[in-house]
């Protein structure tokens, strides 16, 4: 499958100097924490003292690792994620091997883990406000139609036309999104956990 996500461009990683602990772990970690901020805070609202903070590095070794500062670092965010969907959604899918309904449930699972339950903001919709749209609007617009492309081709594989299967497909999408929305504005898990049963039970009726 084509990575629409590689396109977001290449980012630079420094190595990080520690004996105590891999490489591939600290690196995560980092991620795990710049993610944190850009998705509570958006991009314009994260200062490099909170992404500092949220890393556990001091502003010049965050600097040193991401030397085009929050730009990049932005960038970084969006790759992980954008691999960690490919790997654990677009996948499961695109999966031939198991069966239409199947590949809606296995997705299903990995959007939950994706958002914690309804707790996380989505990454895309975080860097979609302000100056945040007009810097990553590509990778943005890159991210959701790739996210329809999977949902449109699952539909066709259970039998609707392709205009009812795009429509379908846009339409998850927003039920995602807009719960996840409602979900924060109310504090309430359980608007995220029905509208992704709603979806589950839409394709299962198909």
């Amino acid at each position: 499958m084509k990575n629409i996500y590689r396109t977001f461009g290449k980012v630079k990683y420094f190595p990080y100097l520690c004996t105590m602990r891999p490489q591939k772990v600290l690196d995560t970690e980092i991620l795990t924490g710049l993610t944190k901020v850009f998705r509570s805070k958006g991009y314009e609202g994260a200062s490099l003292k909170e992404l500092s903070e949220a890393t556990g590095l001091k502003k010049a070794s965050l600097y040193h690792r991401f030397p085009n500062g929050k730009r990049e670092m932005a960038d970084a965010v969006l790759h992980h994620i954008g691999e960690w969907v490919e790997h654990n959604i677009l996948r499961a899918l695109a999966d031939e091997e198991v069966s239409p309904q199947m590949r809606i449930k296995n997705s299903i699972a990995q959007i939950r883990k994706l958002y914690s339950g309804g707790k996380d903001v989505c990454i895309l919709r975080a860097l979609s406000m302000e100056a945040g749209l007009e810097l990553f609007d590509k990778q943005i617009q890159g991210g959701m139609e790739q996210w329809i492309d999977s949902f449109h081709k699952v539909g066709l594989a259970l039998g609707l036309s392709d205009s009812k299967a795009k429509k379908h497909a846009i339409q998850t999408l927003i039920d995602i999104q807009g719960s996840l929305i409602v979900t924060k504005g109310l504090d309430d898990i359980k608007v995220f956990e029905q509208t992704l049963k709603k979806i589950e039970n839409n394709y299962l009726k198909i």
